[in-house]
């Protein structure tokens, strides 16, 4: 009786190394064989590349394993999408769905919903994409006893950019770097968003806050002052820091907007005050410096004149490198914090479209 026992569970079991901790070799993952079949969730495509104010598809299907159908009929189907944390400790609610009720949540409410172009069709549709919707996303499919998962990453076409307030560089702690990348029309950039832009080119010494909480910079210079002339490039990591405390520049993300950023032709220079008030009589609102980034690098923006800007400071965007206008190199020229009294520029100006 026992040996019959035996051959019984070796027949249904057998085990095989944990695929992320190979070296300990006591642990197993022990595998049973149900009767029936075996519920299986499928991302056609890992990542889905879109825009801020686009819409997208999040593709997820879901299948048994021996079967052709999507389900047995026998249990109600749930879907449910979670977007994931940096760490995957915590995952934030987006949509559910079971039978004929559906429900979404936070900033996703009347933005998304379930495709179901067939029975076995659990994506996820995104309307009206937002700067903080990019990231993972979960999918996840429970039928009786039996679930499975997959996972999609939303990455949006946009620009990571250093900033630092009036008051100098390492002056913000992660909250209030938080709120500059918000009010100049950004996003606090992620790690990923960051490594994306050294890759492109993205060369900055100072150190600055990312959404999760580290504390980071990228070189594709080595030089004395950015870890020594020795050291490969990459990206730089300080480590996480307290948030309260702890004071660094930030890294911004910002996407496409709807609207028009414009240099405004006007017959004089002016001050702060005098930039802020002549787009308000164009129609419009002076510009943000995450308008002047995606301007820059989205649709090519060159001009080679110094401008004001919402914050306060003065810049100006070159896409062509010339002579007395970057010479060497395409990018959004700092000229500074000038006294907004009694320094005179230009201005750019950001006309929202309705």
């Amino acid at each position: 009786m026992k040996s019959l026992l035996f051959l019984v569970l070796i027949s249904i079991c057998w085990a095989e190394p944990h695929p992320g901790n190979s070296s300990l070799e006591h642990e197993r993952i022990v595998h049973i064989q149900e009767n029936g079949p075996r519920l299986l969730v499928v991302a056609e495509q890992a990542k889905i590349f879109s825009h801020r104010g686009g819409n997208v598809t999040l593709p997820c299907k879901f299948y048994h394993e021996h079967t052709s159908t999507a389900g047995s009929g026998a249990h109600k189907i749930r879907v449910k999408w979670t977007k994931l944390t940096y760490d995957y400790l915590k995952e934030v609610d987006v949509f559910v769905a079971m039978g004929h009720h559906r429900k979404s949540y936070g900033s996703y409410q009347g933005r998304v919903s379930l495709r179901e172009s067939s029975e076995n069709d659990a994506s996820l549709v995104i309307t009206n994409i937002m700067l903080e919707d990019y990231g993972r996303y979960k999918c996840e499919v429970i039928e009786g006893l039996e679930d499975d998962t997959a996972v999609v990453t939303l990455n949006l076409e946009g620009v990571v950019f250093p900033y630092s307030p009036r008051l100098g560089r390492y002056n913000l702690n992660f909250h209030e770097a938080q709120r500059a990348c918000a009010e100049q029309d950004s996003v606090m950039a992620s790690f990923d968003q960051l490594y994306d832009a050294w890759r492109s080119g993205l060369d900055w010494c100072n150190a600055g806050w990312l959404s999760d909480g580290s504390v980071q910079y990228p070189i594709t210079k080595p030089r004395e002052p950015c870890g020594g002339r020795n050291t490969v490039p990459g990206v730089r990591n300080y480590g996480f820091w307290d948030k309260d405390r702890s004071r660094y520049d930030v890294f911004c993300f910002t996407s496409n907007f709807n609207g028009r950023f414009y240099y405004l032709i006007h017959p004089t220079k002016l001050t702060y005050e005098e930039a802020v008030q002549a787009c308000l009589k164009d129609g419009s609102r002076i510009a943000k410096v995450g308008q002047i980034f995606a301007a820059w690098k989205l649709l090519g923006y060159d001009r080679c004149d110094a401008g004001w800007l919402a914050d306060g400071s003065v810049r100006y965007p070159i896409s062509r490198p010339r002579k007395r206008c970057s010479p060497s190199e395409a990018a959004v020229r700092f000229v500074g914090f000038p006294d907004k009294k009694h320094k005179l520029y230009g201005v750019y100006c950001f006309r929202a479209y309705n």
